[in-house]
């Protein structure tokens, strides 16, 4: 399964790859999770008011997406970064 968040920012996040390089060691942890096999983020290269700013996509059994949600970095992740995010969208999917 994939689980995809898309992330807005809000107006306090003044420099975008400071803070996704800083997300990026976040989510990075999550490798050590056993059925997580992969961790990518992606920032958008056009900077339009109607564009998200990030998408983090994570690779895991399906059966782990409980065991994401109570993990570390899975709370790091919504304490110190959630005053950040303006809107954000999540979408699991199976290829």
């Amino acid at each position: 399964m994939k689980h995809i968040i898309l992330v807005k920012w809000n107006k306090e996040v003044i420099n975008k790859d400071e803070i996704t390089k800083s997300v990026r060691l976040v989510f990075g942890r999550l490798l050590k999770i056993n059925g997580i096999k992969d961790v990518k983020l992606h920032q958008n290269v056009i900077d339009r008011v109607n564009r998200y700013d990030l998408m983090i996509c994570i690779e895991m059994d399906k059966d782990i997406l409980p065991i994401y949600d109570e993990s570390e970095p899975h709370h790091e992740w919504k304490e110190k970064y959630g005053k950040f995010v303006e809107n954000k969208a999540i979408f699991d999917f199976e290829e």
